[in-house]
């Protein structure tokens, strides 16, 4: 089913969460191994290809926002306290600040380092936010770093809280965003 239901994710509410999963999750690593490569040439593919995901992930954010205001959200738990529905609220406000603060703060620091073109996937070159400015590539270098650990931090709480959920609170929150086939049925 596209559309999330009362109990449940829909299935494109699912391809956006588990994309952008498995983005952050390459994205992360990619960054992570990237800078401590020796500088030269041959570490230019990898920062392009780590630009280039980058600008991907804000598009699945965009888009996800987009279908999430569309889309019914499923009712959560019967009896869940209001303290963790206010949290389990801006919790998911923040990971989505971060979907576009990590990329765009990216995005800001090729523009002030302004080393080279920033080419998607080598298909189309895409401007830069602003113009170059050595004073600022630093603060931005330290911003988009910053930012992506605090991605890595409130995206690790989220999923444990989920887990937390679905096997010690046992109310299947977590199950709602599963893929069909690997949802139990409760026992009749």
């Amino acid at each position: 089913m596209l559309k999330s239901g009362s109990d449940h994710w829909g299935s494109l509410a699912k391809f956006f969460h588990w994309t952008v999963v498995v983005l952050i999750l390459v994205q992360g690593t990619l960054g992570l191994v990237m800078v401590e490569l020796p500088r030269g040439p041959g570490v230019i593919p990898y920062y392009s290809f780590h630009k280039s995901l980058g600008l991907t992930i804000f598009a699945f954010a965009l888009a996800r926002l987009a279908w999430r205001a569309l889309d019914p959200r499923p009712g959560l738990p019967a009896g869940m306290p209001p303290w963790q529905v206010t949290a389990a609220r801006a919790g998911h406000a923040l990971l989505y600040m971060l979907l576009f603060a990590v990329p765009l703060s990216g995005w800001w620091f090729d523009s002030v380092a302004a080393l080279r073109p920033l080419y998607w996937f080598g298909l189309f070159e895409v401007p830069h936010l602003t113009g170059p400015d050595k004073a600022l590539k630093e603060l931005a270098a330290e911003t988009h770093e910053t930012l992506f650990w605090v991605l890595a931090a409130v995206a690790a709480a989220h999923a444990a809280i989920a887990m937390y959920h679905q096997f010690a609170a046992r109310d299947n929150l977590l199950t709602r965003m599963w893929p069909a086939s690997l949802r139990r049925r409760p026992p009749a």
